[in-house]
């Protein structure tokens, strides 16, 4: 398997086709995409390209905002959007200043995956894309239509942290061109036991992976995972996310 990072993609503004970004710029650096291939796309990108970015200064805090933001010394803007990006908030630490929340999406993740890192200005943040699958797919139409190829898949990752792990890792959320999950339950394992619950998340793998070659400051927002098995489908993130009514832990 190789992991290749994608280098040379522009400073992306909203409006631009992430599509031809990524297919210029991996075959400028003689790693043209091929067919087989997983394209990792990070969140900020895919959020710039679609206008997810929000100048705090047309922010108006509500009292909830104000609350929390002078318990947790937030800026109470930012308190706001996270607020209106989430379904529920599941814990609050306000002595660190972090809501982890259930966004309107169905992730749970902090301060509902919005970031103020590596977008332009003091004032402005990016919010999560509004369909990350959606995206995805966009992507991928382009990059099956112009190359031409069938058996690709493209993922858009997010850095998540993770219930009792220290540290972040990527995580899918959005999946085009592949089934998010691969599914082992009915098969048999090396001692001849039929197996019942195993079901390893290859997205959410394929994902974590391609943060190997991106790192937050490099300037890699893409990478092409080849080599790795997946089956081809249009499940989307949605298998992914754990229902609430067998969520243990909430």
């Amino acid at each position: 398997m190789e992991i290749i990072g994608v280098a040379g993609i522009p400073e992306v503004h909203p409006g631009d086709e992430l599509g031809p970004m990524v297919l210029q710029a991996a075959s400028a650096q003689g790693t043209p995409i091929e067919d087989g291939d997983v394209v990792v796309v990070t969140q900020k990108i895919v959020s710039k390209a679609e206008g997810q970015l929000v100048d705090l200064s047309t922010v108006e805090p509500s009292k909830k905002a104000l609350r929390l933001a002078a318990e947790s010394g937030r800026n109470p803007r930012i308190v706001e959007l996270v607020l209106r990006e989430s379904r529920t908030i599941v814990r609050k630490d306000l002595e660190r200043g972090i809501l982890i929340t259930e966004t309107i999406h169905g992730f749970v993740c902090a301060n509902a995956g919005i970031d103020t890192s590596n977008v332009p200005g003091h004032e402005t943040v990016s919010l999560l894309p509004k369909d990350s699958d959606r995206s995805a797919a966009a992507i991928r139409r382009h990059l099956c239509d112009a190359i031409p190829v069938t058996d690709l898949a493209v993922v858009v990752s997010d850095t998540f942290g993770r219930a009792w792990r220290n540290g972040h890792v990527n995580f899918a959320i959005g999946v085009a061109g592949m089934e998010p999950i691969k599914d082992y339950r009915g098969t048999v394992d090396a001692h001849g036991e039929t197996l019942h619950v195993t079901r390893i998340a290859i997205a959410d793998e394929i994902a974590a992976a391609s943060e190997l070659v991106m790192a937050k400051a490099d300037g890699i927002p893409v990478a092409i995972v080849r080599g790795v098995t997946f089956t081809g489908g249009d499940g989307g993130v949605a298998g992914l996310l754990r229902d609430r009514s067998t969520d243990l832990f909430r």
